[in-house]
């Protein structure tokens, strides 16, 4: 039987308050290599909204749903929901499960088709 491969993405955001921007840019800082080296874990990514500096995304790429698991369940992932008094609103966290994921080839693909309709007629006024 043939092993379907999965790809699990973890979407973390979070707004921290304006006078909280150090901590939570230090504890999020503190987790990128720990993190990174879980077994399982094949990406792990902080971004920070260049229009908003207390606004950030975690994502997070993960071999297996038990490896996924077993970071959920760690003192890490507890340091995480730890910076909740920090924060404006809480994390808006998103656990996304994709069966076939698909890379540049899918792109090419869907571009070899062709612009849509009437969009290579662009007003820029």
């Amino acid at each position: 039987m043939k092993k379907v491969s999965v790809m699990i993405v973890v979407r973390i955001t979070l707004n921290a308050l304006a006078d909280k921007h150090l901590e939570v840019t230090q504890t999020l800082l503190s987790l990128i290599e720990p993190v990174g080296k879980e077994k399982g874990c094949k990406n792990y990514n902080i971004y920070c909204d260049i229009h908003d500096k207390n606004h950030f995304c975690l994502l997070e790429e993960w071999e297996t749903r038990e490896n996924l698991d077993h970071h959920i369940r760690s003192c890490r992932f507890g340091v995480l929901l730890g910076i909740k008094p920090l924060l404006q609103e809480p994390l808006n966290i998103m656990i996304y499960t994709m069966p076939h994921p698909q890379g540049m080839e899918a792109v090419e693909a869907i571009r070899a088709k062709g612009v849509p309709y009437n969009e290579n007629i662009v007003n820029l006024s």
